[in-house]
């Protein structure tokens, strides 16, 4: 997840890249389905969209998936892969679109500077923003702990059996993008970061926290529909700057807030696809992805039915994207 922010290294082979793919839920790419072209002039054909692990993104691949079935005729696969695997998938042509990227300068100069093969297609209208946040509840009994500097007074009550005697950060899904190791070491604190695992773990982990009263402080993003549920309070760091996170090891600042945008396969949008002017046309705000993503996430409906129901709700604006 991120623009101007710390980038895992691309895996690269393409053996390691067989074995990344297989470890996304046994899938890889091939699996997955067919190469899709993206068809020509208004055949729309096939259209591969990659699904990155977390809600908010399978809410844009939803709806966009949604009416280019219903209103383009075309067929959609969708992959469920970590974020730097599906830009590979640019590479290899058999990823057309990522519908939110969060940043990855070392990928965009790989493929879209140099590969040439992947093009910025515009913006998806959501502002994403990443920080540390505590729940509402320690928040109110420790006003003070919303400031950084005040975090090492306070370790011993993040403890945890993973945190080797410190206090524990809690990040989620491992291919996030973070800076929360290299903050940790910078702003000299005496905290661990811990893995949940998961964006569903992570969310987990921050409603018990409120539930029962006990103390978490983790890594947590907007736009998020768990927001509307718990108002988790943010950690304020050391204000962001220009470039004060343009060396991943260095990084002592918090995390922008970043207008999230798209990106394609240069051939695909080259097609003429009606598909590929969905793609580049599609925007909406966040919460609009909110409240797809709670359709899916906490009302349990198919990524088809909330997106149906978003739709039906919001026609002129789907319209603008398909003019």
């Amino acid at each position: 997840m991120r623009d101007n922010k710390k980038a895992r290294r691309a895996i690269t082979g393409a053996a390691v890249l067989a074995l990344a793919l297989a470890g996304c839920g046994g899938q890889t790419i091939d699996s997955a389905g067919d190469s899709g072209s993206g068809g020509s002039g208004k055949d729309c054909g096939t259209v591969n969209l990659a699904v990155n692990p977390w809600v908010g993104f399978e809410a844009d691949v939803a709806v966009v998936k949604y009416v280019a079935e219903k209103d383009l005729g075309c067929t959609v696969n969708t992959k469920d892969l970590t974020e730097e695997v599906s830009w590979q998938g640019f590479g290899s042509g058999e990823i057309d679109a990522i519908m939110e990227d969060w940043g990855h300068p070392d990928l965009e100069k790989q493929y879209v500077d140099e590969q040439k093969v992947a093009v910025q297609v515009g913006q998806t209208g959501n502002i994403g923003q990443i920080g540390w946040f505590v729940p509402p509840w320690m928040a109110e009994k420790y006003p003070d702990i919303t400031d950084y500097q005040n975090l090492n007074k306070y370790a011993d009550l993040f403890k945890t059996s993973e945190s080797g005697g410190k206090g524990q950060i809690l990040d989620g899904d491992p291919s996030y993008v973070t800076n929360d190791e290299a903050l940790v070491k910078n702003l000299k604190l005496n905290y661990k970061v811990v893995y949940a695992g998961s964006e569903a773990a992570l969310i987990t982990a921050f409603r018990q926290a409120e539930a029962k009263k006990t103390p978490l402080i983790g890594y947590f993003y907007t736009p998020q529909w768990f927001m509307s549920e718990v108002k988790l309070v943010k950690v304020d760091l050391p204000k962001y700057t220009d470039g004060c996170d343009a060396d991943p090891e260095k990084v002592a600042c918090d995390y922008p807030e970043t207008p999230l945008p798209k990106y394609a396969r240069k051939a695909f949008i080259d097609s003429g696809s009606p598909a590929a002017k969905l793609i580049q046309n599609f925007q909406w705000t966040n919460d609009d992805q909110d409240l797809v993503a709670k359709y899916i996430a906490e009302d349990k409906m198919s990524d088809d039915d909330a997106a149906k129901k978003w739709v039906d709700a919001n026609q002129a604006k789907v319209d603008a994207w398909i003019k």
